[in-house]
């Protein structure tokens, strides 16, 4: 019996694929950076990645389902070596939306998710 007082879980998820291999992040603070340098909240393991690649910034909104806007470049505006293309096309900045690929190098890809689940575990279906 679910509880109707429950909330979905709720999460924001960086799906990385570097020369580290495959791992996801979650993402819950407001701002990161990420790239290669030890500085970086998301460290990206390529050396084909800027020292600080991009910025990740949440925007304000009320709505739980709040997105991410990514930024080519360091928090100082110095834009990155090879730029950011996402979903194909080369872009300085981007609202991200799930599906979202984003690539920073060779080998280097990033995908966003947004995820929507009840809070307590469901047996899955027989698909």
């Amino acid at each position: 019996m679910s509880d109707p007082s429950a909330k979905p879980l709720q999460e924001h998820v960086l799906i990385i694929s570097d020369d580290g291999g495959h791992r996801e992040v979650l993402l819950t603070e407001t701002f990161y950076t990420i790239g290669r340098s030890p500085r970086a909240d998301i460290r990206i393991k390529s050396q084909f990645v800027s020292r600080i690649h991009a910025v990740l910034v949440r925007k304000s909104s009320d709505d739980v389902q709040a997105a991410y806007r990514i930024i080519d470049g360091d928090e100082d505006g110095q834009s990155s070596v090879n730029g950011l293309m996402i979903n194909g096309k080369k872009r300085q900045e981007h609202t991200i939306q799930t599906g979202d690929e984003i690539v920073m190098g060779p080998q280097v890809s990033v995908r966003y998710e947004y995820r929507r689940r009840d809070q307590f575990g469901t047996i899955p279906g027989n698909e």
